[in-house]
C-alpha cells in the first residue's frame, strides 16, 4: 500500500461503499476552521493519550491528514507503534484538498 495518496484519490475513495476512516490530527482551531466532513479529530501531540479511541479502526483503511502533511505523517509513525497498519497520508494535507478538489474548504 502505498503510504501517500493524493486529494483526488482520497475524494474518489470516499465515494466507495467502503470509504476510508479520515483522522484529523491538527489542532481544535484549525478543525473549526476548515475540516474534511465525517473526519476524526485527535490533535497530533494526543494522538498517543488517545490511541484506544480508534481500536475499532485497527483492521481498517484510515488516511491521516493535517494542514501540509507533515504532522499527519508523525501521526502515522505513532499510530504504527500501536499496531494500525492500514494507513496512508493526504499529501499536501487539508490545503491540496482544499486547491485540488473543493475550493468551498478554506484556506489558511
Amino acid at each position: 500500500m502505498n503510504l501517500q495518496i493524493t486529494a483526488e484519490e482520497l475524494a474518489e475513495q470516499l465515494r466507495s461503499p467502503n470509504p476510508p476512516h479520515l483522522l484529523d490530527v491538527r489542532e481544535v482551531e484549525e478543525n473549526a476552521f476548515a475540516a474534511l466532513p465525517n473526519s476524526t479529530l485527535i490533535p497530533l501531540g494526543e494522538i498517543a493519550l488517545r490511541v484506544d479511541e480508534l481500536d475499532e479502526w485497527k483492521d481498517d483503511d484510515i488516511v491521516v491528514y493535517c494542514h501540509h502533511g507533515i504532522r499527519s505523517l508523525n501521526a502515522i509513525g505513532q499510530l504504527r507503534h500501536f499496531g494500525f497498519t492500514k494507513l496512508r497520508n493526504l499529501a499536501g494535507g487539508i490545503d491540496r484538498w482544499s486547491t485540488d478538489v473543493d475550493k468551498a474548504v478554506p484556506r489558511y
